[in-house]
């Protein structure tokens, strides 16, 4: 993401008010187009009002406190939520935010019940990850370091869902397991689709059914996407094995596209100048790679190959261990992106 001026970020957390509230003012809740709340410091109350949608009397995100007559944007609500003192710091936490994934804010509550989103839509997507809750504590993170990945920074697209329903085919009964679910995002970083890992109840293993990978919603061009993308980006396959390679690149923004195709059809962020691919070792990748190379090199992007010494690189960090994918990783990387991305340990 370019570097934004305060006004600039303003107006793009303006176009989020909503999840911006949920997220910094939690304490408060949704009263007709405004967020209520006790005050700035997301104390319990009622006397601030953050207008969520833009009108005539202001700006979405333009917020009063009736009490103190203090006023402001959602960058004041930042900065006073979390105590920071310095800009920089305020700036830097406005852009980790607008780098996550949110669902659409919800509407107004209506006397009747929402009618069911139509299975495997966006709109199903969409629910199914606001009904999630944050990987952090739960079995979907134990799954993920059993999997060697422990670098869970800029992963809030990532939650998780203790009885996500599955049904194997349209004559089967339903079941449910606990499941990994995965945000997938257009470059607006709006949600598209969701995809969904079922896990067995101590999050050692995938579930043990017949399909415990499946993908839903808007999905081609899209991506399940970590970190803020810039002038350069990874993007690959599968989840795990994009995380295993950003174990060794922390701060390089990745995405997974989720199958070979998709992969070959992801769309690039403005700012992108050199793509690496994080290819898996079979056909279907390496037809992908080919088409990714082709696309880039058109749009001037840089395209770099990365390539697993096993199937793909979540088995190179399992099974060959994080010293040996990292100098496979090293070798492979621009000389210029060394020294920028690979992580200290190296």
């Amino acid at each position: 993401m370019a570097r934004l001026d305060a006004s600039d970020l303003a107006q793009r957390l303006g176009r989020q008010a909503e999840a911006v509230c949920r997220h910094y003012l939690d304490a408060g809740r949704r009263q007709g187009n405004y967020w209520q709340v006790g005050d700035i410091r997301n104390t319990p109350g009622r006397s601030m009002f953050v207008r969520l949608k833009d009108s005539p009397k202001g700006r979405a995100g333009k917020f009063t406190d009736a009490a103190t007559g203090e006023h402001g944007d959602l960058l004041d609500v930042i900065r006073e939520s979390l105590g920071l003192v310095d800009f920089a710091d305020v700036a830097e936490e406005a852009r980790r935010f607008l780098s996550l994934p949110h669902p659409e804010p919800e509407p107004p509550p209506r006397m009747h019940a929402r009618a069911p989103a139509q299975t495997g839509s966006s709109e199903a997507a969409r629910r199914l990850f606001a009904m999630s809750q944050p990987i952090s504590g739960t079995i979907a993170e134990t799954y993920l370091r059993k999997r060697g990945i422990t670098a869970l920074h800029g992963t809030g697209n990532l939650r998780f869902h203790p009885r996500c329903y599955y049904r194997p085919d349209d004559d089967s009964p339903t079941e449910t397991w606990p499941a990994l679910i995965a945000a997938v995002t257009d470059l607006s970083v709006q949600i598209t689709g969701a995809h969904r890992t079922w896990l067995v109840p101590d999050g050692s293993d995938k579930a043990p059914i017949d399909t415990p990978r499946k993908a839903m919603g808007d999905l081609l061009g899209h991506a399940v996407r970590f970190g803020i993308p810039g002038d350069v980006m990874a993007a690959g396959e599968g989840i795990e094995s994009v995380l295993s390679v950003r174990e060794i690149v922390p701060g390089m923004a990745a995405a997974a596209a989720l199958s070979a195709a998709h992969l070959a059809a992801i769309l690039f962020p403005d700012t992108l100048r050199r793509l690496y691919i994080v290819r898996d070792d079979d056909p279907a990748g390496d037809g992908a790679m080919v088409t990714l190379i082709e696309r880039a090199n058109a749009a001037g992007i840089e395209a770099i190959t990365l390539s697993p010494t096993c199937q793909d690189f979540n088995e190179d960090i399992r099974q060959l261990g994080i010293d040996t994918l990292r100098a496979n990783v090293r070798v492979q990387l621009a000389p210029q992106d060394v020294a920028r991305f690979l992580s200290a340990a190296a």
